[in-house]
This record gives structure tokens, C-alpha cells and sequence, in this order.
């Protein structure tokens, strides 16, 4: 990692000061955002902020470093996961917030998809998707302790509106101002592995 890399803003958070519940990272990221917004780290309306869906047709979406992770490499097959994306705008280096990660936090947006994200990467029978509850409808992985997140139009559950992705949704090709995309639809937009380095060379 050089060290522009790691010339970060002097007041990011520290991971152990957010609140964190292991397999709810969509519940993490919303807290973490606010914490962001009303902190002074990002723009008070978050104008900055992208939160990221991470999954597929399969629901089988294999990530290194991840704290959950029992393996070395640290890699885990999620069915979905959940990031923050802070653009900046001053030029400085693009971060990823993931509470769930144990690379630096934040994380270079560079680093962070050559380090965890890894699309040409083939699936083998031993990974198994994790889930909060078993096929019996037990919990695996018990919720927050919090009352559960309400939306502004009082959806109290729409998570799986985000999570379902299908090839037939995916942009074949990215506009030009991929913000007004992204802010013009209710779930954002759908990038393919095919529009991943076009993406991420858009917003560097």
C-alpha cells in the first residue's frame, strides 16, 4: 500500500466506535452513514455517500477479509453484502466504509477491490452461502438488539427489493453522469463484472 493510500481523513471513525450486528450489514451501513453525515466526515446530506449491494442471480457472492470469515485468506461466500462508497470530491482517494472487513477502515477504493473483490474468481462446493436463519426458519445469527429500521414511506422491510438482482438489469452500457442514474431510480442501478473496471476507473 504506498502511502497517498494511506493519507486518510485525520478524523475517520474508528470501527470499534460504531455500531456493529455480525450478518446485518445492510442495518450497519444505514447507522454508519448517519454516523458519517452527522460526524462532519461526509456531507451532511450525504450527497457523497453510495451505498453498495453486492450480489447476484446465484446469491453466492465470495469476499476476502472478511471478519466472518474461519479461513486465513479470510474469504466467505455471502449471499448479499453491504458497503459505503465515499466519493471524494476534493481529488483525494475514493474510501470503502466495511465494518465487516478487516482491511484498514476506511479502505482505499482501490485497494479494496483488488484485495476483496474478485470477480474471476470460480465458486467451489465447499463454500456455502451464509444466511441469519436456517432452512427451519431458526436464527443462525441473532438480530440487533434495536427496534427494526423504518423508511420514510414506512417500509419497515423492503431488503429484498435490493437484493434481487438478474442478469436482464444489469447497464450494458454506463451513462455519462452515472450520479443521475444512480439518484434517478428508486433502487439505483445494476453494474455487471463486465462494467466493473469501466465503474470504478469513472469514479477514481
Amino acid at each position: 500500500m504506498t502511502t497517498p493510500e494511506l493519507h486518510l481523513q485525520p478524523n475517520c471513525l474508528d470501527a470499534s466506535d460504531l455500531d456493529h450486528t455480525p450478518f446485518y450489514c445492510e442495518e450497519n451501513v444505514y447507522f454508519l452513514c448517519k454516523k458519517l453525515c452527522s460526524s462532519g466526515i461526509a456531507d451532511a446530506h450525504g450527497s457523497d455517500l453510495f451505498v453498495l449491494f453486492i450480489s447476484n442471480e446465484n446469491k453466492q457472492i465470495p469476499l476476502w477479509h472478511q471478519k466472518a470469515s474461519n479461513r486465513a485468506d479470510g474469504v466467505i461466500l455471502w449471499d448479499y453484502h453491504v458497503i459505503c462508497v465515499q466519493r471524494k470530491k476534493d481529488g483525494g482517494t475514493h474510501l470503502v466504509w466495511d465494518l465487516d472487513s478487516s482491511l484498514t477502515f476506511p479502505c482505499p477504493l482501490a485497494t479494496y477491490v483488488s484485495e476483496t473483490v474478485r470477480p474471476s474468481f470460480q465458486l467451489f462446493s465447499e463454500f456455502k452461502r451464509r444466511h441469519m436463519k436456517d432452512s427451519e426458519g431458526n436464527w443462525t445469527a441473532h438480530p440487533p438488539p434495536y427496534e427494526p429500521i423504518v423508511a420514510e414511506d414506512g417500509s419497515v422491510h423492503n431488503l429484498n427489493e435490493y437484493m434481487e438482482i438478474h442478469a436482464g438489469d444489469v447497464l450494458m452500457n454506463l451513462p455519462q453522469d452515472l450520479t443521475s442514474a444512480v439518484l434517478g431510480q428508486k433502487h439505483g442501478v445494476v453494474i455487471g463484472e463486465a462494467q466493473l473496471e469501466e465503474l470504478f476507473s469513472r469514479i477514481a
